[in-house]
């Protein structure tokens, strides 16, 4: 059903107030708290092209279900207590909650109960079946406290580009949504000391196969023409693979083009380069005849020379999620920085239409994972305790994803020398992600280089106190289309936050006044960046205050 530019504007709007009335940060109200709020300019432009605005994704199907505000839960087909698990403690409850979930899934998928208490689990717990919930009492009457880290469970796990690093700092959950043949393969892999890419295509990226050709299309188009439909169906979840070329205008064209990425020099961006061909998973919603229409809109133009096709990947994880509980580890001290041994709380990994809801982990490496994961929602998360490396991460060609509702909780004891803290990460190309309501205690806005591109931060409040990283072999901090709107900054920190003078065709709307000190960053591309700044000093005075809420009211 369609609306009016104006109803659109109009509803937008009033939804975007009510959910900042009803939000609580915790940190005291900046001075512009009390401004009366104005529509932005941004956003009316945004309005009249919300597919194609030039420096605004359309991030307004992001998350599960196309952003679905309720989720449907599967009937509860088991409880762990049934299976041996002790709510005292007294025992290791790995292997029951473990055997249960693996025979759920064998039987279709439904529903796992853990009752309230408080389990031990000395292995890692994986949901690898579509359809298969992992459900505690709530996350303050159920707890799993896990005594193991992965490299103790799995072994030590190097970085597929060398050195001394261990790649259980940033990869690997002690609860693990993952289809069961790609976990399988990629701890063996990680046994072997083979290291894998991560991603939807196998541990050498050449698990595919091709569906059919593309013909050319255009940003933000839902629909694409197909050359053979005959292999693609209805419901299916496929690849669009882009090839870029020697000239990597693929590469330009995520960072928008333009005189500043055409003279950027990509060929020594080695783990830049290894992210491409891109990967972007989506659900078909139609075919017919040659025309097959997706569930969100390309997020790339789809042009002759990048070799554009549909094609198949490692069968993903759908519908699979995990609710109602604390994570807790055995609280060891922060490793030092990149050296973690992989105490990380709970990671999607090729899973796709997944979630997390109300859920806490505590004396984790790292906190929540988006791993090659593309439409989850992670709703009512929070990382608390002794301090985190990464407390969320999205990496390795992650997108479409929600995390609403989050929490970064100030560390409990003080941060060990040589450990690093970042805050909510997204790198390795991923694109169209979103972090809304949000109030992170601690951390930055953390984009780690490998230029991910198109992502929104919304409605959040933080003491921007971390760092970012990334290798210079990673390339640009930034591609095109990074928005951050209504920001309260509380330590007045402009590093990552205020985007405009290092961002190419980004948006910066509603921030707080901020200064750049600590870590200052130059831009990657030289020129004109096409970046736009709006209502800055005086976050919460714009209009509509949460640009993901805002964008939902949009119907085709």
């Amino acid at each position: 059903m369609g609306i009016s530019r104006r109803q659109f504007v109009g509803g937008a709007v009033a939804v975007g107030a009510a959910v900042t009335t009803a939000t609580t940060t915790g940190f005291a109200p900046s001075a512009s708290a009390h401004t009366r709020p104005r529509t932005a300019a941004l956003w009316d432009e945004f309005a009249d092209a919300p597919y194609t605005h030039p420096q605004i994704p359309y991030v307004g199907r992001a998350g599960a279900r196309r952003g679905a505000t309720r989720l449907s839960r599967p009937p509860v087909v088991a409880n762990v207590l049934t299976y041996g698990a002790a709510p005292d403690g007294s025992a290791d409850s790995a292997p029951a909650i473990n055997r249960a979930l693996a025979e759920a899934g064998e039987r279709g998928g439904g529903t796992v109960l853990i009752p309230p208490g408080t389990y031990r689990i000395d292995d890692f717990l994986h949901i690898g079946h579509n359809d298969v919930v992992l459900r505690g009492a709530g996350s303050g009457r159920t707890k799993l406290i896990a005594t193991k880290n992965l490299t103790e469970l799995i072994g030590q796990y190097g970085s597929r580009y060398g050195g001394d690093k261990s790649a259980w700092s940033w990869a690997g959950g002690l609860i693990w949504l993952a289809p069961k043949a790609r976990l399988d393969s990629l701890v063996g892999a990680i046994r072997a000391k083979a290291w894998p890419f991560e991603g939807w295509t196998g541990n050498k990226r050449d698990e595919w196969q091709t569906l059919t050709t593309v013909r050319p299309a255009r940003r933000g188009d839902w629909s694409v023409t197909v050359d053979d439909p005959s292999a693609v169906r209805r419901g299916q979840v496929v690849l669009l693979r882009l090839v870029d070329d020697a000239d990597h205008t693929l590469l330009e064209h995520m960072a928008g083009g333009g005189a500043g990425p055409e003279s950027y020099h990509w060929d020594d961006k080695t783990k830049l380069t290894s992210y491409v061909p891109h990967e972007w998973p989506v659900r078909v919603l139609s075919v017919r005849g040659r025309k097959v229409t997706l569930e969100r809109p390309l997020p790339l133009d789809v042009r002759p020379e990048w070799d554009p096709r549909l094609t198949t990947s490692a069968e993903p994880l759908t519908g699979a999620g995990v609710e109602g509980l604390t994570l807790e580890a055995v609280e060891t001290p922060q490793p030092v920085h990149l050296l973690d041994k992989g105490y990380n709380g709970v990671t999607f990994q090729c899973a796709y239409d997944c979630w997390a809801d109300d859920i806490v982990v505590r004396h984790v490496d790292n906190g929540f994972g988006l791993v090659a994961a593309s439409a989850c929602t992670m709703r009512r998360t929070r990382v608390e305790g002794r301090g985190s490396h990464h407390p969320y991460f999205c990496r390795e060609g992650a997108h479409d994803n929600l995390i609403e509702d989050f929490r970064i909780a100030a560390r409990t004891v003080p941060a060990p020398t040589g450990t690093q803290l970042h805050g909510i990460n997204v790198e390795g190309l991923s694109s169209y992600n979103v972090w809304s309501r949000g109030v992170m205690e601690m951390g930055t806005f953390d984009t780690h280089r490998g230029m991910p591109f198109a992502n929104v931060r919304t409605e959040i409040t933080v003491d921007n106190n971390g760092r970012h990283g990334g290798d210079a072999s990673a390339g640009p901090l930034y591609g095109a289309r990074f928005t951050h709107w209504n920001v309260t900054v509380t330590n007045g920190r402009a590093g990552l936050v205020k985007i405009d003078t290092i961002a190419p065709y980004s948006a910066t709307v509603g921030i707080s006044e901020v200064r750049e000190f600590d870590q200052i960053d130059v831009p990657d591309f030289t020129g004109e960046l096409h970046a736009r700044v709006e209502a800055y000093g005086n976050p919460g005075a714009v209009r509509p205050r949460n640009l993901y809420e805002a964008q939902r009211m949009l119907r085709r």
